[in-house]
């Protein structure tokens, strides 16, 4: 079985996806689709950047869906293949909402743009961080966000694999944590070069603005069944979309448990379908003896036919 993945915010680069909009006419449509929905040149800033604009978080996210899901329709062009899971990372999760038929691209496109807003504006900038806890288990990050708290918030946002855990909260807070959990001898704990603390309590303000915008947002029954990022489930009714992805802005991802989840349910190849290649990285050190192939260029069609095609 194959399981399509999608990446998150983190993977953007300047440059993505043009390689296959000149040379794909499948691509170049997924743009232009784009650009029509948001009223800008989002194909622009994809290819040519600059950097800076690339990174604020509102251009961030409609860029990676954007780039992901052409992508996707390339894939599907050129060889028919088609999931018998998707997940996404995140931001990720509407790439593979788009890809089950559950989500309109153009929809899903504006929605991002919006959800990219709400969560910078949801806290002021400096008042918030997150960090990266490497080589500690479940319940000790939980122990040493408990006792860094003080009244704040401090948790976990992303359950990445096993040994890398990404905490969000109140910068103070934040800090603490990494003391303690140097002190505890965990050496391996930073802050990350983020704008805002995303998937914490912080982020409720974005959460209520994020409900009302998806209201109004089609949303179908997904042809294929979607993992949750809040559930590490499988979801295929489409009344539980919105709730989901309204809790998803406050919940910690839940990745490795749907790598997991999808490996249990028998998927034994995973392509990851957009920028980067994060979360092959990811795949490979949550489960073994699965293949992990990512497609973001023409390069890698070959790679697939040979592979992946087999399934």
């Amino acid at each position: 079985m194959r399981a399509f993945i999608f990446p998150g915010q983190g993977s953007q680069f300047a440059g993505m996806g043009k390689e296959l909009a000149d040379n794909f006419p499948a691509a170049r449509q997924v743009f232009a689709e784009a650009n029509e929905a948001l009223g800008f040149d989002l194909t622009r800033l994809c290819f040519e950047g600059p950097e800076e604009a690339l990174k604020l978080t509102a251009n961030t996210q409609p860029a990676i869906l954007t780039t992901s899901i052409a992508a996707l329709r390339t894939l599907q062009a050129e060889t028919g293949m088609q999931p018998d899971f998707v997940a996404g990372h995140s931001l990720g999760e509407y790439s593979a909402l788009v890809c089950a038929g559950s989500l309109g691209f153009a929809d899903a496109v504006c929605a991002v743009r919006q959800r990219g807003t709400f969560m910078q504006e949801a806290v002021p900038v400096g008042t918030g961080a997150m960090a990266a806890m490497l080589g500690i288990e479940r319940a000790e990050l939980e122990s040493i966000c408990a006792e860094a708290a003080q009244g704040e918030i401090v948790s976990a946002a992303n359950y990445n694999s096993p040994g890398q855990i990404v905490i969000a909260g109140n910068a103070a807070a934040v800090t603490r944590a990494i003391e303690i959990a140097k002190g505890r001898g965990y050496r391996k704990a930073m802050l990350l070069p983020v704008s805002a603390p995303f998937h914490c309590a912080l982020m409720h303000p974005a959460a209520e603005r994020l409900k009302a915008v998806l209201a109004a947002v089609a949303v179908a029954d997904p042809q294929v069944p979607v993992i949750s990022n809040v559930e590490a489930l499988p979801n295929t009714a489409g009344n539980r979309v919105r709730d989901l992805l309204v809790a998803q802005v406050c919940a910690p991802v839940r990745w490795d448990e749907s790598v997991q989840k999808m490996t249990a349910l028998g998927v034994t190849h995973y392509i990851e379908i957009g920028p980067g290649k994060v979360l092959s990285g990811l795949v490979k050190r949550i489960v073994k003896d699965v293949e992990v192939v990512n497609f973001e260029t023409s390069a890698n069609l070959d790679v697939l036919r040979n592979s992946c095609c087999r399934v």
